[in-house]
């Protein structure tokens, strides 16, 4: 069952709760009966008897008050419910709160070790019930809250740890199951043997170490990074160990909750949906499964296989590895002997190895920890308590289990290593070393006069050569300014490209469009990608032309770079970089592919589109429309980045000019801007619509065009549209979303994306600001009605630049969703 589902059939709980008592304050003597309830102040917490689910047992609770899902985030009678709706909870003179049964018997109470004058229990606003002396707001002075007694919720402000001078610990277990809020078996908490660190388990089995704590997260907690939203802290000293949030948001509302299923995971409230939206969950890859890949073995999510040996470490079982066993974890290959020349080898960007059996200085620097180590035979390795001031000592002494390697929030953990071994890595750095100073000193005093004068022949025959065919098939009369210019693409030979593609064989053919075929090939080791301009095409003559001033001109990781051109006889080739993973539109519009693009990859797609366009529109030394943005554009590189691509539509604005009217219009059905496509005006923001319907299809996983609905006749916008105005935006997003989505980021997307298709192309956003919009948090204006067309009739074969052709403003239908 899906988490979100789970926590909502969890707390749907069966209330029946009269209104006859609502304070947030009780006075000794009194009492509080099924069906009475106590209020926070800021009217955010309600305390009261409830029953969850299809239990028979009441019990008495803390849930938020305006969250329409009743989500209980603390149980005082967890492990003894009462059998009716006869519960009383008294507050008496001595400050006890006691929850009394039918026959007045004491199934619950509150202790506390000091007396008070005048005691009064209070519900706060941040969920914490107390008992106090009088209006004393120190928490120190509570003579008993509820966040000593945690239940399966962790609340910002609410310590999770444990008391070294009382014992109290706060740790976090699961209910029982969805009706039961007993202890259950899964638990969150810090464990303080050795250097304390963060552990979540199943009964006494560890599933998951967060670790300890490095001055800015725990080390395997890749996604605590500094927000606006959360501020973290972790507190260690003789008296207590913990770690807690702090809201820097007062309007957000957030929790840490253990569910019954041993998902833990942090959820925000999300107004506009009615739901609660995770932040992120533990267990979300392999890695975080505990010592995965065994002893002195780290785990790489991005590698193939995950585990690897530690260097100076080799496999203990070759056999085993090779099944992808890897419990029996890794030997060294030298033993270490505990003589001079010992030393260390670095492992950067690590999550420290378990820490119960460690030893720890704060206050050391890391030379001293190092020179600590070496005197210390049984120690293996060391590291810094504190990245921030890289101060602090860490030691290990045995084995090192459950480490990770991350590219970007790891740290340094430095690994000792015998002396022979580090003899061994010495001479062979060294023996390298002075190869390729022999090397480069005969290459560099035998070869420097032949180069030089080799490179100014080739260069000054080349520029005449370059010059000479790119303005003979540009043409005189295309552009003055062009045609002035130096020309610097490479020009490569037929016979290359014919040896290349193997002959432009059929089995090389990656496809054809309106330019002509485009085929697979390979240079010098590099794979590569010819379009050879059809003899029967007009069109792909002028795409040639617009691609060879364009795109030679024009470097950026998002767009795709034209590497060179062939111009021999009739033949006309362009020479791009080899995308393995085909265009954008082969993965979302696939049912079985579009799983492959998780919420990570589509919006670091959608950025790269973002940041792609902006170099056309603004950052370029030409400012450039492309006019004809879409999904089978974008194509992606082995790591799935974006580039954008297809330039043979494109054309050049001046410094100053913001519009530009055409008779003939070129695109895409279903991308096209309505004033482009009625009135023939293309400007900066035809763009940025096409950009638009586009970022709300790869949210969606669904075409604009030909999109079809049960209950209206719109297009994919004009659904985005309905959905947006009846506050249903995450009914947009595609299924294979639900695991690995982020929703606050994909609500933000789909308002973005209905920012830049909105009717008005002056009511839309440049690419500079919706590049801040959709990295930044602060909030966006409220978009207007959007402007989406579709045709009458639906042709079995999409229109494209592959096959362009005129067409007038009465074979399209501008269709305007009505907002009611």
């Amino acid at each position: 069952m899906d988490p979100f589902a789970e926590v909502f059939v969890c707390f749907c709980l069966l209330f029946s709760v009269r209104t006859s008592t609502a304070v947030d304050v009780i006075n000794p003597g009194q009492s509080i009966r099924d069906g009475d309830t106590i209020v926070s102040s800021g009217q955010t917490y309600e305390l009261g008897f409830f029953t969850p689910g299809s239990s028979s047992g009441r019990y008495v609770g803390i849930w938020f008050k305006k969250i329409s899902t009743g989500t209980v985030v603390w149980v005082a009678n967890r492990e003894t419910p009462i059998l009716d709706r006869s519960g009383v909870l008294r507050f008496t003179d001595q400050g006890i709160l006691h929850l009394l049964n039918r026959t007045n018997g004491v199934i619950w109470s509150s202790n506390k070790t000091r007396t008070a004058s005048n005691p009064i229990a209070q519900l706060l606003d941040s969920g914490n019930f107390v008992v106090k002396d009088g209006n004393d707001v120190n928490p120190k002075n509570y003579l008993w809250q509820s966040f000593d007694y945690p239940g399966d919720t962790n609340l910002p402000g609410m310590k999770l740890g444990r008391n070294l001078v009382t014992g109290l610990d706060w740790t976090l277990s699961s209910w029982k199951s969805l009706d039961d809020p007993a202890r259950g078996d899964y638990t969150a908490g810090i464990d303080p043997g050795g250097y304390p660190q963060l552990f979540y388990k199943k009964g006494s089995k560890i599933t998951f170490r967060a670790g300890s704590w490095n001055g800015i997260r725990f080390t395997g907690a890749a996604r605590m990074r500094p927000n606006p939203v959360y501020k973290y802290e972790f507190v260690l000293n003789e008296k207590e160990v913990y770690y807690n949030i702090h809201l820097l948001n007062s309007s957000v509302i957030s929790r840490l909750v253990v569910n019954a299923s041993g998902v833990t995971e942090r959820l925000t409230w999300i107004d506009q949906t009615h739901s609660w939206a995770r932040f992120f969950a533990i267990g979300e890859d392999q890695c975080d499964a505990y010592n995965l890949c065994g002893a002195n073995a780290k785990c790489n999510i991005n590698n193939i296989p995950m585990c690897d040996c530690l260097e100076g470490f080799e496999p203990k079982s070759v056999r085993d590895w090779s099944f992808q066993d890897w419990s029996s974890g890794c030997a060294r290959k030298t033993a270490l002997a505990c003589s001079a020349g010992e030393g260390f080898v670095k492992n950067p960007g690590m999550k420290m190895p378990d820490t119960s059996g460690s030893w720890f200085n704060r206050s050391m620097s890391l030379k001293e920890c190092e020179d600590l180590c070496l005197k210390n035979c049984s120690c293996v390795a060391y590291a810094n308590t504190d990245i921030t001031t890289r101060s602090g000592c860490l030691l290990w002494f045995s084995d090192l289990i459950d480490i990770r390697e991350f590219t970007d929030t790891g740290q340094d953990l430095y690994v000792r290593m015998a002396a022979s071994y580090l003899g061994e890595i010495k001479k062979k750095e060294e023996s390298r070393r002075e190869k390729r100073i022999g090397i480069i000193i005969c290459t560099t005093v035998f070869g420097a006069g032949v180069l030089v004068l080799a490179w100014i022949l080739y260069t000054r025959k080349r520029r005449i050569q370059i010059r000479e065919k790119m303005r003979s098939v540009i043409g005189r009369s295309y552009n003055d300014q062009s045609r002035n210019e130096e020309f610097e693409l490479p020009i490569i030979d037929f016979i290359t490209i014919m040896k290349a593609t193997d002959n432009f064989s059929s089995r090389n053919k990656l496809g054809e469009g309106g330019f002509g075929p485009v085929y697979k090939g390979t240079i010098d080791g590099q794979e590569i990608a010819v379009k050879r301009l059809s003899i029967s095409s007009g069109q792909g003559l002028e795409e040639f032309k617009n691609e060879v001033l364009l795109i030679a001109k024009l470097q950026h990781r998002n767009l795709v770079k034209l590497l060179g051109c062939c111009i021999d006889g009739d033949e006309r080739m362009l020479i791009y970089e080899y995308m393995p993973n085909k265009s954008l539109d082969f993965f979302i519009f696939d049912q079985s592919r579009s799983k492959l693009l998780d919420w990570n990859k589509r919006i670091n797609i959608i950025d790269g589109i973002a940041r792609g366009l902006l170099y056309l529109h603004q950052d370029s030394r030409l400012r450039i429309i492309h006019r004809d943005l879409k999904a089978s554009n974008v194509l992606l590189d082995k790591g799935m980045n974006p580039k954008i691509s297809d330039f043979g539509m494109a054309r050049i604005f001046g410094g100053d000019q913001t519009e530009a009217n055409t008779n003939r219009v070129v695109g895409t059905f279903g991308y096209m801007a309505p004033e482009y496509a009625v009135d023939g005006l293309f400007s900066l923001k035809s763009d940025i619509f096409s950009f638009g319907v586009l970022v709300l299809e790869i949210v969606s996983g669904r075409k604009n065009r030909g999109f079809h609905s049960h209950d209206h006749l719109h297009n994919l916008v004009g659904h985005a549209w309905r959905l947006w105005m009846e506050e249903r935006p995450l009914e947009l997003i595609d299924n294979m979303l639900e695991k690995s989505a982020v929703f606050s980021e994909i609500i933000r997307c789909i308002h973005v994306g209905l920012l830049c298709v909105q009717k008005q192309p002056e009511d839309r956003p440049n690419m500079s600001t919706v590049v801040l919009m959709l990295g930044g948090e602060s909030s966006l204006p409220q978009p207007k009605q959007p402007g989406f067309f579709t045709e009458r009739f639906m042709p079995k074969t999409e229109s494209s630049s592959s096959n362009c052709r005129s067409i007038s403003a009465n074979e399209i239908t501008i269709t305007m969703l009505d907002p009611r």
